[in-house]
């Protein structure tokens, strides 16, 4: 898990992509343009939540969330999302 020094505001959250299938179960090279965008992350910081809603999620938790949910950022050659808490659809235990 990587250790970045951004801290998010109110119901943000900032995920790490997992990373992508290269290959089928029968054992077929998946191209690059043919790959789908990651739908599965680890959360990497969260900010305090909101004076009504507090954060659920917690640092290092597995998150399933949108296809499109979230802004891409790269930092230090890293991808990383930056989200609203809401974008988040379940936690993986």
């Amino acid at each position: 898990m990587s250790t970045i020094h951004i801290k998010p505001l109110a119901d943000r959250v900032i995920v790490e992509p997992l990373a992508v299938e290269t290959t089928t179960a029968s054992g077929i090279i998946i191209p690059d343009t043919a790959k789908e965008k990651p739908q599965k992350g680890t959360v990497i910081a969260t900010g305090p939540g909101t004076k009504d809603d507090a954060i659920t999620v917690q640092v290092g938790d597995t998150v399933l969330y949108g296809k499109y949910a979230g802004t891409e950022l790269k930092l230090e050659g890293v991808d990383y999302l930056i989200m609203r808490e809401s974008d988040i659809l379940a936690i993986i235990s």
